[in-house]
């Protein structure tokens, strides 16, 4: 395999690579064009425990929006906690303030016992929905987020797949 590898010209392995670039470089317009579009910092999410269950499975791959801030009870929200980089989803149960006030929420798993308050940093007993929040769920798509979960429980997982991706667009041929 790295034999096809030295057989290409420079001006081929060059033009391999510049492929490939060009694939990260789409890749990551899309996801930035998705963001401006949906106004989240994180359009789309995986869900990777089983605490909204049976609404959502873990691998469940969401769909968020973020343009309406009057979010009501019911609706499923994805938000983090301050200082972690972890998003949860999890279901508003109440709703303190809006309008003029600024808008709070209160969530909570569908399959927990209690609400998130334990789950919020330190001190901080409600959302803040213009701070906390990413979106709303509006779709989602069964198990296709399952891959994403592979990939950060088994590290070399993702080496080994950017391995071989990349191998792929090298040695590919025109």
């Amino acid at each position: 395999m790295f034999s096809a590898l030295g057989n290409l010209q420079p001006r081929q392995l060059a033009a391999q690579i510049l492929n490939f670039a060009l694939v990260l470089s789409t890749a990551f317009m899309l996801w930035k064009g998705l963001s401006v579009f949906t106004n989240s910092s994180s359009p789309i999410v995986v869900v990777l425990s089983g605490s909204m269950e049976p609404a959502f499975q873990r691998g469940d791959l969401l769909f968020l929006w973020n343009r309406g801030q009057e979010t009501q009870v019911g609706e499923i929200v994805v938000y983090n906690v301050r200082g972690k980089d972890i998003p949860i989803v999890h279901r508003v149960i109440r709703r303190f303030g809006g309008g003029s006030a600024p808008l709070q929420l209160l969530t909570k798993g569908d399959n927990n016992a209690a609400d998130d308050t334990e789950l919020y940093a330190r001190g901080q007993s409600y959302l803040d929905r213009s701070k906390d929040v990413i979106g709303s769920v509006v779709g989602y798509v069964p198990f296709v987020g399952y891959v994403t979960i592979l990939l950060s429980e088994y590290p070399w997982l993702k080496t080994a797949m950017l391995g071989f991706m990349a191998l792929t667009v090298v040695l590919q041929r025109e």
